[in-house]
């Protein structure tokens, strides 16, 4: 299935794409900050660059878009129609930064909090929704646990 516009237009769009400051990373922030936690932004100091680093939890919060990520299941996690092989090359490339970004936080022990986009959206529509997740985040913070999706 051919492209629905032009070339010029489709490089405008993907180029509007930001990696920081995304609107469901502003809303989680948000949220976070009004709950009385404070934290870092981008943290270079951290592997992976988190969104998010939480310092008193020794916390990286990452709010990854499923369709960059590839969100297994998810809607928003669709293949485009026209150039499969550039698109399939780009998510392999991303998963596979993931993991190694994953493997690295574990192995000098920092948490990983990963919010999904959908999630975010989810929050975002429905209060009750938005209470429930984030008590699993704060008690995520809390535990000993390394590493939790949401």
């Amino acid at each position: 299935m051919a492209d629905t516009v032009s070339p010029e237009q489709r490089s405008r769009n993907m180029s509007a794409i930001r990696s920081k400051n995304t609107r469901p990373e502003i809303y989680f922030r948000k949220l976070l900050f009004s709950e009385g936690y404070r934290y870092r932004l981008n943290n270079k100091q951290v592997p992976g660059h988190p969104d998010i680093y939480l310092k008193k939890y020794n916390t990286a919060v990452f709010v990854h878009g499923c369709f960059w990520h590839r969100h297994d299941g998810c809607k928003y996690a669709y293949t485009p129609k026209s150039r499969i092989e550039f698109w399939m090359k780009k998510f392999e490339n991303n998963q596979r930064r993931d993991k190694e970004v994953t493997k690295e936080l574990s192995s000098e022990h920092i948490k990983q909090l990963i919010i999904w986009e959908c999630t975010i959206k989810q929050m975002n529509r429905n209060r009750g929704k938005e209470r429930e997740i984030l008590g699993r985040a704060e008690l995520f913070l809390e535990s000993e646990e390394l590493y939790l999706e949401l």
